[in-house]
């Protein structure tokens, strides 16, 4: 007689979240590692951002779920960000502090903050609204996963070695 089976743990939207964030989040490090400094000014098209604004969005982005956590709306005419960061160093630095925040972000909320409404706005006018899981889920790691692909693309066209991201690159094997 075969031993009953246990389903196994459930895993809740915040721990499901927190490791899928650790995953994109070492990715995009290795992406961004590669961006030179003396290629911030570069832009494939002339209505594509340039490759510093490029990684310094990445950088920022990563801090909405935190930001969206200090109340039910936040205000962009605030200003929330510090001025782009200049080179490479500083791209990584703010990567690496906001990942963090994001990371103790994804630790800290419970389920119920998770379903609360969160808006942006920029003075009267609401830019959008969602619940903390979309922010977490749409403006932060979807968001994130978009603009590493185009910025995949900014260094292939740079004939800068792209890394292994879901599996190969022409460049090189995944990390394991």
């Amino acid at each position: 007689m075969s031993e009953p089976t246990t389903a196994p743990p459930r895993l809740t939207p915040q721990a499901a979240l927190a490791t899928e964030a650790e995953r994109e989040l070492t990715l995009t490090r290795r992406l961004l590692e590669r961006v030179p400094t003396d290629k911030f000014d570069y832009q494939p098209h002339p209505k594509s951002m340039k490759l510093g604004t490029l990684a310094s969005h990445m950088a920022n982005l990563v801090s909405f779920l935190e930001i969206s956590l200090k109340g039910p709306v936040t205000d962009m005419a605030a200003g929330h960000f510090p001025p782009s960061p200049t080179d490479t160093d500083e791209v990584l630095r703010r990567f690496d502090v906001n990942g963090e925040n994001l990371r103790k972000a994804l630790n800290d909320v419970d389920d119920a903050q998770f379903w609360e409404m969160w808006s942006m706005q920029r003075g009267e006018q609401t830019i959008m609204a969602m619940p903390r899981i979309m922010v977490a889920r749409v403006m932060v790691l979807n968001h994130l996963i978009h603009h590493r692909g185009q910025m995949s693309v900014y260094l292939r066209l740079l004939d800068i070695p792209v890394p292994a991201i879901y599996g190969s690159s022409a460049d090189e094997a995944p990390q394991r």
